[in-house]
């Protein structure tokens, strides 16, 4: 199986990570010597530390559910090519975002 294609791809997705953890940095290190309060560069890191981890609730939701997606798809013995099969993932991959709605709402 040829799989070249992946290279950029790839490519393109740690070239943006790079970028992204980079700016994110900068305006860190910008607010820090900006002289703003103390208070507010705490509130600001921890309303961070907050996203990063509503994040991977989410994403770990949606990633489980698309898994039982693949496992329904091969019990069911669909072909890659079926409709029926990005159909299955696809919703799967709705119901995580919904299911995370739900969570994230219930407070």
């Amino acid at each position: 199986m040829n799989l070249e294609f992946l290279i950029p791809i790839v490519l393109f997705v740690c070239i943006a990570a790079a970028v992204k953890f980079v700016m994110d940095g900068r305006v860190r290190q910008r607010l820090a010597q900006s002289g703003t309060s103390e208070d507010l560069v705490r509130m600001m890191l921890a309303a961070d530390e907050v996203n990063r981890k509503v994040s991977s609730l989410k994403w770990g939701l949606v990633l489980v559910l698309i898994g039982i997606a693949f496992g329904i798809i091969d019990i069911a013995n669909l072909d890659g090519n079926d409709p029926a099969t990005f159909g299955i993932v696809i919703g799967a991959a709705g119901l995580g975002m919904l299911g995370f709605h739900a969570l994230a709402n219930r407070k």
